[in-house]
């Protein structure tokens, strides 16, 4: 496709995967937070998803060998990054100041796809045509055009929008820095052939997130909706996560980084249908300027790296 051999393996198609699951948890990060809080949400769905990542870790033979022959660079690098990006991007979501900021704080955060291909041009060695500039252009102004749905398209615009909420913005935007850089980390700290640690970042997580919860209390609702969400969430990011880190791992990484820049426009529309919001024609506008800079990043970087 565009000069660029299509080469999708089990490994590239579990990324694919892992992008239709988190296209759900903005939705469901946000209601969950409305109910029992931003903290409470994150550290109820990180001990729930803790509890199947251990089972599965039990069940699985020869795990904590194969974890021992991990860098360290990889064990504390990678999963401080995976602790960093889970507080960033629950605390953004639960501090919007209301729904409809919840799809601009999202897309803040799905800066991520562009980021992972920005910086594998420099932590893995990638090779990048001077077409990967329209791309990530095209990209941006999508997320632009999206972030200032309902006002005029312009710079003041977009700067009064972040200047409303000058802690969830910044949030999101480390959120998305963290996660393009644990993806191509992930990469360069691991051989293939090894297996990921990513069952035990996310327990971690979990009492991460329960140390925060006890020195910050917060109000919480607890119905039976939450704890549907919260069951509902442990297993999409169980399953995500780990299926992210193997396709990080053992896929085509730029083939999968590419295809996350759908995920704005999932997430968008999941988003707008649990929540019950509507989007503007910006809205969709920027859902395409954001895919046209998928295909054309994808068909700009070449899949030649050095370790």
């Amino acid at each position: 496709m565009l000069g660029r051999e299509l080469n999708i393996n089990r490994h590239t198609l579990y990324g694919i995967f892992a992008i239709v699951l988190w296209s759900t948890t903005v939705a469901l990060a946000r209601s969950l937070s409305e109910q029992v809080g931003s903290l409470t949400a994150a550290t109820a769905v990180f001990l729930c998803s803790g509890v199947f990542c251990l089972g599965w870790i039990f069940y699985s033979r020869g795990y904590f060998e194969k974890i021992r022959q991990q860098s360290r660079w990889y064990l504390v690098g990678c999963g401080g990054l995976f602790v960093f990006y889970m507080l960033c991007l629950f605390l953004a979501i639960g501090l919007a100041h209301n729904r409809y900021q919840v799809l601009e704080i999202g897309l803040v955060n799905y800066l991520w796809p562009t980021l992972t291909i920005l910086f594998s041009l420099l932590i893995l060695h990638k090779k990048a045509k001077l077409s990967l500039v329209p791309a990530t252009i095209s990209a941006l102004l999508g997320i632009f055009f999206v972030t200032t749905q309902g006002s005029s398209i312009s710079w003041d615009s977009f700067v009064r929008h972040v200047g409303s909420n000058l802690i969830a913005y910044p949030l999101a935007l480390m959120a998305a820095i963290s996660w393009a850089l644990y993806s191509n980390l992930a990469r360069r700290w691991t051989e293939p052939e090894s297996g990921g640690a990513v069952e035990l970042f996310i327990p971690v997580t979990g009492i991460v997130l329960l140390l925060l919860r006890l020195l910050r209390p917060e109000d919480s609702l607890w119905t039976v909706q939450a704890v549907m969400e919260v069951l509902l969430m442990s297993l999409a990011t169980t399953i995500a996560y780990i299926l992210w880190d193997i396709a990080m791992r053992k896929g085509d990484v730029v083939l999968v980084a590419s295809f996350s820049y759908f995920t704005p426009f999932l997430s968008t529309l999941v988003s707008c249908l649990y929540l019950r919001i509507m989007g503007d024609v910006k809205l969709w506008l920027g859902c395409i300027l954001i895919v046209l800079g998928s295909t054309m990043s994808w068909a700009s970087v070449s899949d030649r790296s050095h370790r």
